[in-house]
């Protein structure tokens, strides 16, 4: 267990577990919340990607902010600033102004804490135990999956959005404290060639923002519509999903850092493929739907490891880890807000959410 030896990825990987219960409480609860408003299925697609597109309007400002004030304190800023977003959500009637006062604030604090979360997780990271702290923090993520979308769910429908939000804007700041005990990270004013060795994890994130167009956004809104929209029953599916995850999350981080990166990819893709065609049969069918979803869970702790090992090593040996995540989290937003345009589209235009669903491959 030697990977525990690292104080600062301890306490990172508790900022990251007591944000989830922000992430997989109220966060899933973002877009189905908006379509139970009255926001329609494309209009919810489309403010997706217009987040998405604000990002990318946001992320030149990043670096020179971090080279004046350090990582570290934008990781935070990033955090506390994503709790006010869910002070504006029950306020959201369908589509107005106050659904695009969402979008602004849900991008300028995705971008502040994404680049630099990623930058500074790469940093600080072992490079020999990377798959090891990657499939720890995917576990505890999934854990903590299991209880805060059951509470969400019911505290929306027992007490309201506002308790309901507000508890998970709680939360969200609440996991900004272990930063306090971590390390500054300094980022250097001008560094030669950095955006250059981003390329190749640009074309990663790229790829992963249109399959979780599909994977995550498309999704959430096919589970709750084929739950009946109901928040309890679709906490419950996400709870079960969680413990799915929870079981399948520490094996793979092993796998790669053993020296197995390419079998570890095909663990990860081979079923997630899977997974997505039977998510593609599963619209209007609620049991089908949360097989679907529980073992799409478990696919996604084969995933990601597999994905951030690589990316965040790359990161590490970049000259510049910042730039290198401004740059890969550009191509994210670009891949995301694609497929969520294209999915508004398709839907507008009356194709079936199976068809839509098919997107990821």
């Amino acid at each position: 267990m030697a990977y525990f030896r690292n104080r600062t990825v301890n306490l990172l990987n508790l900022h990251y577990g007591i944000r989830s219960i922000a992430m997989t409480g109220g966060g899933a609860f973002i877009s189905v919340y908006l379509l139970r408003a009255g926001v329609p299925v494309p209009g919810v697609l489309a403010a997706m990607a217009f987040i998405l597109l604000g990002r990318l309007l946001v992320r030149p400002a990043i670096v020179p902010l971090a080279a004046r004030i350090g990582l570290r304190p934008l990781v935070i800023a990033g955090t506390c600033l994503g709790g006010v977003q869910y002070f504006i959500l029950p306020h959201v009637h369908g589509v107005g102004w106050s659904l695009v006062t969402l979008c602004v604030v849900s991008g300028i604090a995705d971008t502040i804490y994404w680049s630099t979360y990623h930058a500074y997780f790469a940093a600080l990271g072992d490079h020999e135990h990377r798959g090891h702290q990657l499939g720890m923090r995917e576990a505890i993520a999934a854990v903590v999956g299991i209880v805060s979308p059951v509470a969400t769910g019911w505290i929306l429908v027992r007490f309201g959005a506002m308790p309901a939000f507000g508890a998970t804007a709680a939360f969200q700041v609440i996991s900004a404290l272990p930063l306090f005990w971590s390390p500054q990270v300094v980022v250097e004013q001008d560094v030669p060639n950095a955006l250059e060795a981003a390329r190749a994890g640009v074309k990663l994130f790229l790829a992963d923002g249109w399959i979780g167009a599909g994977r995550v956004f498309v999704w959430q809104l096919v589970l709750f519509i084929s739950l009946g929209e109901s928040f309890i029953n679709y906490g419950g599916a996400l709870a079960l999903a969680a413990l799915v995850g929870a079981i399948a999350g520490l094996y793979l981080g092993r796998h790669i850092d053993a020296g197995h990166g390419q079998r570890a990819v095909l663990l990860a893709l081979g079923p997630l493929s899977l997974v997505i065609l039977l998510r593609a049969a599963s619209p209007g069918h609620p049991g089908m739907a949360i097989i679907a979803n529980a073992l799409a869970s478990a696919g996604s702790c084969l995933y990601i490891p597999t994905l951030m090992t690589a990316v965040y090593n790359q990161a590490k040996r970049s000259p510049c880890a910042l730039r290198f995540h401004v740059a890969t989290e550009a191509g994210w937003d670009i891949g995301g807000a694609s497929g969520c345009l294209l999915a508004a589209l398709m839907l507008y235009l009356g194709a079936p959410l199976s068809a839509v669903l098919l997107l990821p491959l």
